[in-house]
């Protein structure tokens, strides 16, 4: 056990962190994610105040639908990344956002200031959240829950849930962080207990650690805040330009209007607004583990970036990497040198994600 943002956190169960992560990958692993904030946005004014915030289309989502957002200072840096769902049933505006442990107080006093007045922001500290991830999750959590099989990847609804002598309801969505399918599940913290033995009681799912979570997130190419994004970091530099759709863009219905927008929207464009630096995945082309904070060089010893996330994947027997380096640098194939315990590892820039994902789309 560990301390993160204020709680007590497993690292890895007995198994240990590799068995967990193998597990997960061909079962299902059931991680306790109750540190993440958990928040409502409510009014009928609610996702075009959020849009003021997001370079994201959050007006056209559809009810029961999810999105990934990236919540921006005014420097177009990333104070967060979140998720959010449309649970609009009644027409009166209904948001459902999860922000990240370490951020959430920070995160929900910047969303009360800047939209406080057009919607109620509403925390939600007495909801817990679980994440059931794997190939057999839904085989595991369909049996308690019918119905939830017939969601799609980026869907929810508000399920109710058979644990024991007693029925709970939850809201879910079919998302996770770990690039199979899988669910969320934020539940009543006074139901969690039950609800967590409920799932742990299936022939299929086993508990897993935070260990196993951040190399399974690595693989998938997750980036992982404070990590490989930051207040410092722009979406372009990060490439999830995918997060930021058309209407939001130069030429779209609803172009801008986002903090930091002149800059990401330069960036978009290339040329004269282009970035200084890019995220990219690598593969070391030895059996070297390279951490976080590695520097890279080029063959004449020039430093080109530097190693957010790294570790040896526990699926394909290599080690693996997220970076920022030089635009220059970033194109697949490029080889590039780690500086490890001032020694050289041969590197080279790789297509993300490291394993595929597996998603279910239907």
């Amino acid at each position: 056990m560990v301390p993160f943002a204020g709680y007590s956190m497993p690292v890895q169960y007995p198994d240990g962190l590799m068995a967990e992560h193998k597990h997960t990958r061909s079962a299902a692993g059931l991680f306790d994610v109750s540190h993440m904030g958990q928040l409502r946005l409510v009014g009928p004014d609610a996702a075009a105040a959020l849009e003021t915030l997001l370079p994201v289309d959050v007006i056209d989502l559809p009810v029961g639908k999810q999105r990934y957002g990236l919540l921006l200072n005014d420097e177009g840096g990333i104070i967060d990344d979140l998720m959010f769902v449309n649970r609009d049933y009644a027409h009166g505006g209904d948001l459902f956002v999860i922000v990240n442990g370490a951020c959430k107080v920070a995160d929900m006093a910047h969303i009360q200031a800047r939209i406080g007045t057009r919607c109620q922001v509403i925390p939600m500290p007495e909801r817990a959240l679980l994440a059931l991830q794997g190939p057999l999750a839904v085989n595991a959590l369909s049996r308690l829950a019918p119905g939830v099989e017939k969601l799609v990847f980026m869907t929810g609804g508000t399920f109710m849930v058979q644990a024991a002598d007693q029925a709970i309801e939850v809201f879910l969505t079919r998302s996770g962080y770990t690039g199979e399918d899988g669910f969320e599940i934020s539940v009543h913290v006074s139901q969690a207990l039950a609800l967590a033995n409920a799932l742990l009681a299936q022939p299929e799912v086993k508990p897993i650690g935070l260990g196993a979570r951040n190399s399974l997130r690595l693989e998938a190419g997750l980036p992982l805040y404070g990590n490989d994004i930051d207040a410092s970091t722009t979406p372009v530099e990060a490439g999830l330009n995918w997060a930021m759709q058309k209407v939001r863009r130069a030429g779209g219905a609803r172009a801008g209007g986002f903090p930091g927008a002149s800059k990401i929207l330069a960036q978009l464009a290339g040329g004269a607004g282009a970035t200084a630096r890019k995220r990219v995945g690598l593969m070391a082309l030895q059996r070297v583990p390279v951490r976080e904070h590695t520097e890279l060089q080029d063959a004449n010893g020039l430093r080109l970036g530097e190693v957010t996330s790294g570790l040896l994947g526990p699926s394909i027997d290599q080690p693996i990497a997220m970076a920022y380096v030089l635009p220059e640098f970033a194109a697949l194939g490029t080889k590039i040198n780690a500086l490890v315990r001032g020694k050289t590892v041969p590197m080279q820039v790789v297509a993300m994600p490291f394993v595929p994902t597996n998603y279910f789309r239907g």
